[in-house]
């Protein structure tokens, strides 16, 4: 039966609910909790939220039974507030027995959240938090990220509208750390390429809700290209005002992450012709398509993004890590649990087959996209238009340069 997104929010308020697979087997008698902490009342909401929980949960459904493990599922609010995460994650380790989490949109509360899972040796799997400080200067043994980061979007959206001929650069930015980085690789590509940028808005996130100002700005700067270096409800504020202002006859909006539930909020009137950038797409393949047809009587209203697929294939891939450990052995050793995610394969629907690199990137190909015109679209959420891919490999910030101490020369 399906549930609305008013019962999903109402049985998921800040203490953490649980979904159980009991079985025999690898799991040992213990019982594995698995918490998905994200954004459920803010800018982050329909981007993740609710829609994480619930694919972390189809995963369980799917695996934790099979595999022989126990599982339970927890999930909470951390509000983009890097206290309020510390506190959920130290009380769901210190009382509640949790071993992993997982999603945790909004880089700062992610970087926190990194480092007790360190301090606890518990097991995080960042799916929707873009800054390569995870697997840079901040990586543990004890951290995968999933899903993206600044240096593909930068690499994949931004580097591409350069190539067309938009040379020129004014970023609106969310002032925190995902909005700085992605300003900060973007610039990096537009230079790069020649290009320039002739300046910055930097916005207090959260709570910016008018960008008048900061679009007024942008459009005396003479520059080409908006950028919006934001993401969520900031970016769909920043594209809805800057029609309503006349500003997309004059520069080409650069949505430096976007999803395609932010593109459904847009409207494609506002959206298409829109370049961006995910590595999961609801029609992409035959098995993209299996996912989805699963996982949608669950999330009626929200067709399954980047990050919601990413705590999907986050939480299988663990699950399959646990059983090959046993459970008794993951449930002790978080580290050990991502030393095994990281020597076997992934494999799942949303992404297929693809590897974990050594500084805990997921390495997954970036698919940029344009966004339909109404009259492209055949229905309801057909959205995307496939442009160019970048593999893996390209689509990871180098090695060499991330500073990554798990990283051996």
């Amino acid at each position: 039966m399906s549930l609305s997104r008013r019962s999903l929010l109402a049985a998921s308020a800040s203490l953490p609910i649980a979904n159980r697979a009991r079985a025999q087997g690898a799991g040992g008698g213990v019982t594995l909790r698995i918490g998905v902490l994200n954004d459920q009342s803010g800018p982050y909401r329909d981007a993740g939220g609710i829609s994480c929980v619930t694919c972390a949960k189809q995963a369980v459904e799917e695996f934790a039974g099979a595999l022989g493990l126990n599982v339970e599922v927890r999930t909470a609010d951390h509000q983009n507030k890097p206290d309020i995460g510390v506190s959920i994650v130290r009380q769901w380790f210190d009382r509640d027995g949790v071993d992993m989490v997982i999603d945790v949109p909004n880089s700062s509360v992610a970087l926190a959240v990194n480092s007790v899972c360190a301090e606890k040796n518990k097991v995080y799997v960042n799916c929707s938090a873009g800054t390569t400080d995870l697997t840079g200067k901040a990586c543990t043994p004890n951290t995968i990220h999933w899903s993206y980061d600044t240096y593909m979007m930068a690499r994949s959206t931004g580097a591409s509208v350069v190539k067309v001929g938009s040379d020129s650069w004014y970023f609106i930015t969310a002032d925190y750390v995902f909005g700085q980085q992605l300003q900060r690789d973007t610039t990096t590509f537009v230079t790069a390429a020649g290009g320039k940028v002739l300046g910055a808005s930097a916005y207090p996130f959260p709570g910016t809700t008018d960008f008048s100002s900061f679009l007024i700005t942008a459009q005396s700067s003479g520059a080409k290209v908006l950028g919006l270096a934001n993401a969520g409800n900031d970016a769909i504020n920043c594209i809805k005002q800057a029609h309503e202002f006349g500003l997309t006859k004059k520069m080409k909006v650069a949505a430096l992450l976007m999803f395609i539930t932010d593109v459904n909020a847009l409207g494609l009137e506002n959206a298409g012709g829109l370049n961006l950038t995910e590595t999961f797409y609801w029609d992409l393949n035959e098995r993209t398509r299996a996912f989805t047809r699963r996982v949608l009587p669950k999330m009626p209203n929200n067709y399954p993004n980047m990050n919601h697929a990413g705590s999907y294939a986050g939480t299988v891939h663990y699950l399959k890590a646990c059983a090959a450990l046993g459970g008794a052995a993951a449930k002790a050793d978080g580290a050990a649990v991502v030393a095994k995610m990281k020597s076997m394969p992934t494999e799942d629907d949303c992404f297929g087959s693809q590897r974990i690199r050594e500084d805990g990137r997921v390495l997954l190909p970036a698919h940029l996209f344009e966004v339909k015109t109404p009259a492209e679209s055949r229905g309801p959420w057909d959205y995307y238009k496939p442009i160019a891919v970048t593999s893996g490999e390209d689509a990871a910030p180098p090695l060499a340069t991330e500073g990554c101490k798990l990283v051996h020369s």
